[in-house]
């Protein structure tokens, strides 16, 4: 089952995270002026699993955790990255990330931006929007 996105829907987004509370805030926050649709998942497993049952630009970006149960925010970005090489990826983490340090341990890693929790919705959003280069 390939499916394609519409053109004059807002950017799909998938979040996973296996926290549901977690999920749940994101979901509703990003959604509430309809300007994201929101896809969830609690594991990366999954998330996986449905990301390539679509074509490479259904998803506008995937928003992940990095700690995670069986499969972490990192496997996930490279097995995405594998198939779909332009896919965006922004990480969410409970731990306070230098971008720098992060690009000299990890450089293969190309990271749009890293999201601390708690999570502040306006900050979210705003980040998101300049990411996909939305008004």
């Amino acid at each position: 089952m390939n499916v394609t996105k519409t053109t004059n829907s807002p950017p799909r987004i998938m979040v996973v995270d296996d926290e549901k509370d977690i999920l749940s805030i994101i979901k509703r926050g990003l959604e509430s002026n309809n300007a994201f649709t929101i896809e969830t998942f609690q594991s990366a497993d999954s998330a996986l699993e449905t990301l390539f049952n679509h074509d490479e630009n259904y998803y506008d970006l995937i928003l992940t955790d990095i700690r995670m149960p069986k499969m972490n925010g990192f496997e996930l970005y490279r097995k995405a990255k594998e198939k779909f090489p332009n896919i965006k990826v922004v990480f969410i983490t409970a731990f306070e990330i230098n971008r720098e340090e992060f690009n000299k341990v990890i450089p293969s890693v190309d990271v749009l931006d890293f999201i601390t929790k708690p999570v502040s919705i306006t900050s979210l959003s705003e980040k998101l929007r300049n990411i996909l280069n939305l008004p």
